[in-house]
Protein backbone atom coordinates (compact mmCIF):
# COMPACT_ATOMS: atom_id res chain seq x y z
CA UNK A 1 0.00 0.00 0.00
CA UNK A 2 2.86 2.53 0.59
CA UNK A 3 3.75 2.28 -3.35
CA UNK A 4 0.17 3.26 -3.95
CA UNK A 5 -0.12 6.08 -1.31
CA UNK A 6 3.18 7.75 -2.54
CA UNK A 7 1.76 7.53 -5.97
CA UNK A 8 -1.12 8.93 -5.28
CA UNK A 9 0.32 11.78 -3.38
CA UNK A 10 2.87 12.38 -6.37
CA UNK A 11 -0.25 12.78 -8.67
CA UNK A 12 -2.07 15.27 -6.50
CA UNK A 13 1.45 17.58 -5.73
CA UNK A 14 0.80 20.04 -8.86
CA UNK A 15 -2.87 20.33 -8.10
CA UNK A 16 -1.87 21.46 -3.96
CA UNK A 17 0.65 23.78 -5.84
CA UNK A 18 -1.91 25.03 -8.65
CA UNK A 19 -4.66 25.73 -5.83
CA UNK A 20 -2.63 29.09 -4.79
CA UNK A 21 -2.58 29.96 -8.56
CA UNK A 22 -6.42 29.11 -9.13
CA UNK A 23 -7.12 31.93 -6.70
CA UNK A 24 -5.90 34.89 -9.54
CA UNK A 25 -8.04 32.99 -11.99
CA UNK A 26 -10.48 35.63 -13.24
CA UNK A 27 -13.77 33.87 -13.08
CA UNK A 28 -14.92 30.03 -11.59
CA UNK A 29 -14.37 28.62 -15.06
CA UNK A 30 -11.39 29.76 -15.41
CA UNK A 31 -10.04 28.28 -12.30
CA UNK A 32 -12.15 24.79 -13.55
CA UNK A 33 -10.29 25.08 -17.12
CA UNK A 34 -7.01 25.29 -15.40
CA UNK A 35 -7.42 22.06 -12.90
CA UNK A 36 -8.91 19.84 -16.21
CA UNK A 37 -5.73 20.69 -18.07
CA UNK A 38 -3.56 19.72 -14.75
CA UNK A 39 -5.31 16.76 -14.44
CA UNK A 40 -4.77 15.78 -18.72
CA UNK A 41 -1.30 16.60 -17.87
CA UNK A 42 -0.60 14.80 -14.45
CA UNK A 43 -2.91 11.81 -16.54
CA UNK A 44 -0.35 11.74 -19.17
CA UNK A 45 2.76 11.88 -17.12
CA UNK A 46 1.39 8.88 -15.25
CA UNK A 47 0.98 6.79 -18.02
CA UNK A 48 4.49 7.45 -19.26
CA UNK A 49 3.14 10.09 -22.33
CA UNK A 50 4.58 13.26 -23.40
CA UNK A 51 2.02 15.51 -22.00
CA UNK A 52 2.87 18.02 -25.15
CA UNK A 53 2.32 15.69 -27.75
CA UNK A 54 -0.74 14.31 -25.45
CA UNK A 55 -2.36 17.39 -24.94
CA UNK A 56 -1.92 18.11 -29.01
CA UNK A 57 -3.59 14.76 -30.14
CA UNK A 58 -6.48 15.10 -27.66
CA UNK A 59 -6.85 19.21 -29.22
CA UNK A 60 -6.91 18.07 -32.43
CA UNK A 61 -9.07 15.03 -32.50
CA UNK A 62 -11.78 15.95 -30.02
CA UNK A 63 -14.97 16.92 -32.02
Amino acid sequence: MGLEHSLAERSIKPFVIGRKNWLFSCSPKGAETSAVIYSIIETAKENHLKPYEYLKYILENMP
